[in-house]
């Protein structure tokens, strides 16, 4: 994730100065930076970066509600819509009536989806060294405990 510091008129850059005094804004900027990479990878990969959440999920859980995959997943449930459609359409999941609950869906993970979903994790490891490559294995650790704090104290969450 490079960025470049272009200097004021007056000769100084601006951007660090306010990244150093507002951890919001860096952390928006970062988390940009980060799902516009992401969402290059994925296209390269040919399997969008919610395709492979979902993919994932229901390889590590098992059958789910897309109600439950949108909200575990934090994706928009009519995203999660889409998502699940064209991942039907490739054969990659399946939905059924719920047993437990006739109004809604199960969606199931297949055997064309578990093959896809690892010919896409074989990628990931190089994904992350090259978008996170400023940072050491000791200060991503620390990021990825810092984020998951933030996120299970439910940081911008509306509930």
């Amino acid at each position: 994730m490079a960025t470049t510091n272009r200097t004021t008129d007056r000769g100084t850059a601006y951007f660090p100065q306010l990244v150093a005094e507002r951890l919001d804004i860096a952390l928006c900027r970062a988390s940009a930076a980060v799902a516009r990479a992401a969402d290059v990878h994925a296209a390269r990969e040919g399997l969008g970066v919610g395709q492979h959440l979902v993919l994932q999920m229901l390889d590590a859980v098992g059958p789910c509600s897309q109600q439950t995959l949108s909200e575990e997943l934090r994706i928009d449930r009519s995203v999660m819509v889409g998502i699940c459609d064209d991942l039907e359409r490739a054969g990659q999941v399946r939905r059924e009536r719920n047993p437990h609950d006739r109004r809604s869906y199960a969606v199931t993970i297949t055997d064309s989806g578990r093959q896809r979903l690892a010919a896409a994790q074989a990628s990931i490891p190089a994904f992350l060294e090259d978008t996170f490559h400023a940072l050491t294995d000791d200060e991503r650790g620390q990021l990825s405990t810092l984020l998951a704090k933030l996120l299970q104290a439910g940081v911008g969450d509306p509930r």
